[in-house]
């Protein structure tokens, strides 16, 4: 991980946001920020970085997986939340996977279907648009 991670040589490319985007850079630190703020918000800090911590294990962000779990521990999460996030995070992409899974016996259904019955079959879409959603 150390070739894909470098917390130190990572930061400095940020210079890069500073000089060819520096309004929006400025107002993502002002939003996240404010997300992240210690007081103020509904949901305790603790668990709004446990929340991010699944996120960044469901999305596979390693730079998420870093800062928040290390933010979490210092705003009092335990290792057994740590825990308890990650395999949130591992039941919701497991779900997902379920969920869409069940899409390829639908559309394999529907073309099935168009192969038994040619001429019920729904018009093929556009070779453009057929290209740009395969695999």
């Amino acid at each position: 991980m150390t070739d894909y991670l470098d917390r130190e040589q990572d930061k400095t490319f940020t210079k890069v946001y500073k000089q060819q985007t520096p309004d929006i850079l400025k107002a993502f630190v002002q939003f996240d920020e404010s997300v992240f703020q210690a007081e103020g918000r509904a949901i305790p800090l603790k668990y709004r970085e446990l929340i991010a911590l699944a996120v960044g294990i469901t999305t596979q962000c390693v730079y998420c997986i870093d800062g928040h779990s290390q933010r979490a521990v210092t705003a009092g999460a335990t290792e057994a939340e740590l825990a308890e996030a990650a395999w949130v995070a591992t039941a919701i992409r497991a779900g997902g996977g379920f969920a869409h899974g069940r899409l390829g016996f639908k559309f394999g259904a529907g073309a099935a279907l168009a192969h038994a019955n040619p001429a019920d079959a729904a018009p093929a879409p556009a070779a453009a648009d057929h290209a740009a959603h395969t695999h």
